[in-house]
């Protein structure tokens, strides 16, 4: 009886916290899409429980969005990195980002929808950390309190639910360089709105928008090299979205198995058994348990080795699942 009893005070008590624990993410709420400024402090912290994914066909939700939106998914829009310039010596911690969209964009336009905090955007990525969604290319983009040293950006066009356009010309790459900048070391890289881009601490927590920061290095990369630039999934995902959660990357000189290639994407959650992604398009699991997870993307060659080009190939991210 005694231990019945501790038992029922034992799941009270995790009820309880778990009713107190407001973790957010920018993007991965499919009907409140932008949280920005909700505290991350609180987040359920506790390990998930054993769990079996399995993959599962487009959600039918993101499909309806399909059908909506026209022809807008049958577009091959075309960025172009004004700034920084390509190998470019800035001389301030405070970078600017500039993008020009073309190509055939059938409709397509970047824009938040003010009222499902929802819409076509550009994910823009600071080294090898998590993207940060730029949705008004009208508006100006900063990269604030940027460290000295190398660095590497990144960027490609998304849609609402942030799965990426594979077209050519679609992904973009810079390298340039901070030099004298005056950056605190002591504090993160963020953008002129306040999100988390990048730190330098490497003993960081996860940030307002759901990102597990590490530390920020450009690392060697080769842009005539294969190359892995992992996506989604990232930060915290809530009821409904927690079904099906997409895993979604860009690949840069390199064709997998059924593209006629010899690469692969290797991806294994927590640890555990790795699988394969032959296909250059993105996958849904389910049978996600609430809690946290890791998940590991990983490019390799014909022989399951490690492509390696300045440590970007080998990615891991830290999820939240809230039920």
């Amino acid at each position: 009886m005694k231990f019945k009893k501790l038992s029922i005070a034992i799941i009270a008590f995790a009820a309880l916290t778990a009713c107190n624990n407001t973790a957010t993410n920018d993007h991965s709420n499919m009907s409140n899409m932008d949280h920005s400024n909700m505290n991350m402090s609180n987040t359920n912290s506790a390990p998930a429980g054993p769990q079996n994914l399995s993959e599962v066909p487009r959600p039918q939700k993101i499909a309806d969005m399909m059908r909506e939106r026209g022809e807008q998914d049958a577009a091959k829009p075309v960025l172009k990195i004004v700034e920084p310039k390509a190998d470019a010596t800035v001389n301030s911690s405070t970078v600017k980002v500039k993008l020009e969209l073309s190509g055939d964009l059938k409709g397509y336009k970047p824009m938040k929808d003010m009222t499902t905090q929802m819409g076509n955007h550009i994910h823009v990525i600071l080294d090898n950390q998590p993207y940060e969604a730029y949705y008004n290319l009208d508006e100006e983009f900063e990269l604030r309190n940027v460290s000295d040293g190398a660095h590497t950006l990144r960027v490609f066009p998304s849609r609402p639910w942030h799965e990426s356009y594979k077209t050519e010309g679609a992904f973009q790459m810079v390298k340039f360089t901070v030099k004298n900048g005056g950056g605190d070391s002591n504090k993160p890289t963020t953008t002129n709105s306040g999100s988390t881009m990048a730190n330098s601490n490497a003993n960081t927590k996860p940030t307002p928008e759901g990102k597990d920061m590490q530390a920020s290095t450009a690392g060697a990369v080769d842009k005539e090299k294969p190359l892995l630039t992992y996506s989604r999934p990232k930060g915290e995902y809530k009821g409904a979205d927690t079904d099906a959660i997409m895993i979604d990357f860009w690949l840069v000189n390199a064709k997998l198995k059924d593209g006629g290639g010899d690469y692969r994407v290797k991806y294994s959650v927590d640890g555990g058994e790795a699988k394969f992604i032959d296909k250059w398009e993105p996958i849904w699991l389910t049978g996600w348990t609430a809690g946290k997870h890791k998940i590991k993307l990983e490019l390799v060659n014909k022989d399951g080795n490690l492509v390696d080009n300045g440590g970007y190939n080998s990615t891991e991210r830290e999820i939240t699942i809230t039920k």
